[in-house]
């Protein structure tokens, strides 16, 4: 990684209780090969552990390459990850959160060379590979990825830690949609991508240049099934919003199904046949046409098999 003199690129790297995985994430930064410079810009939010004697430390080795954006109190995930941003200088921002890794030493290199010979283009992700921290076990993403707003709707393929964007255009996002006013909203990189696939074209390269790590108590990866569920539905519920503001609302319906079947199928492994109930006739009040979809009823059949299939197990 080049020195940051007038760096081409930022690195946005927000991190919160990471002391253990933050130095995998910083190296694997270190270790990009570009021929233009880049800057590291590490916002630690008061973390409890020694995740802020990591940063420091780091800074006090690479004073040209890194940089610390923190306070003397907690700020919360959203202001954090905005003051982060705000601090970096490129043209162009690649976000790596504490826990995640870079896997691909040309990585940036690739991406800057293709919004470089692309103005139009306001985005450029890879493919990103999942580890799971609890097994101890890596797998590639799915390999259908999306660049148009309608199929980024349901079906959001973009991993934060496999990006790279115009800043220009990451904070026109800030000032039009204004994302602090929608505290529903459990995550800012989602709708960031699908105003870019608004306001801008998105390239996705097929290479692996990422790792995404899957902890079981994160706000996305719950091990607790209504978190999981509260998480996916506030995902779709931005799709709402932006179906509502920038498409025509013709994807409504689809994003309501979508919705409703991620939460069924959860709650066909898991809760009670009464919460399960309870939430399918919540989706269909909200949206009659969800009476009509296969889902409902074919998880209901599945989770009530299930359960008697255990029962008669566990009685043997």
């Amino acid at each position: 990684m080049k020195e940051m003199t007038t760096p081409l690129v930022s690195v946005c790297m927000t991190t919160y209780n990471h002391e253990r995985y933050l130095p995998q994430a910083i190296e694997s930064v270190l270790e990009q090969r570009t021929t233009f410079g880049v800057e590291l810009v590490l916002g630690e939010d008061c973390s409890t552990d020694s995740t802020r004697t990591v940063c420091e430390r780091y800074v006090a080795r690479y004073p040209d390459r890194i940089r610390l954006v923190t306070s003397d109190h907690n700020v919360g995930w959203r202001a954090n990850y905005r003051r982060t941003f705000e601090a970096c200088r490129g043209k162009y921002v690649a976000y790596l959160d504490g826990d995640d890794w870079w896997c691909d030493p040309l990585k940036l290199q690739r991406q800057v060379d293709c919004l470089e010979a692309d103005p139009g283009c306001g985005m450029c992700y890879t493919r990103a590979s999942n580890y799971w921290q609890a097994d101890d076990r890596t797998e590639p993403d799915h390999p259908l990825h999306y660049t148009d707003f309608d199929h980024l709707l349901c079906s959001l393929t973009i991993a934060n830690c496999a990006t790279l964007a115009r800043r220009e255009l990451i904070a026109r996002y800030y000032a039009e949609v204004r994302p602090e006013e929608h505290p529903e909203w459990k995550t800012d990189d989602a709708p960031m991508w699908l105003w870019f696939a608004v306001r801008s074209r998105i390239v996705c390269q097929p290479e692996i240049t990422a790792v995404h790590r899957r902890l079981p108590d994160s706000v996305s990866h719950s091990t607790a099934y209504r978190r999981r569920i509260a998480f996916c539905d506030s995902l779709m519920d931005i799709s709402l919003w932006f179906d509502a503001h920038y498409g025509t609302g013709r994807n409504r319906f689809r994003i309501l199904r979508r919705r409703s079947s991620v939460a069924l199928w959860v709650l066909s492994w898991e809760g009670s046949v009464g919460e399960y109930l309870a939430r399918w006739w919540s989706d269909v009040r909200r949206c009659p046409r969800l009476l009509l979809c296969p889902e409902g009823p074919g998880l209901l059949v599945k989770k009530i098999l299930f359960r008697r299939n255990r029962q008669k197990s566990k009685s043997r």
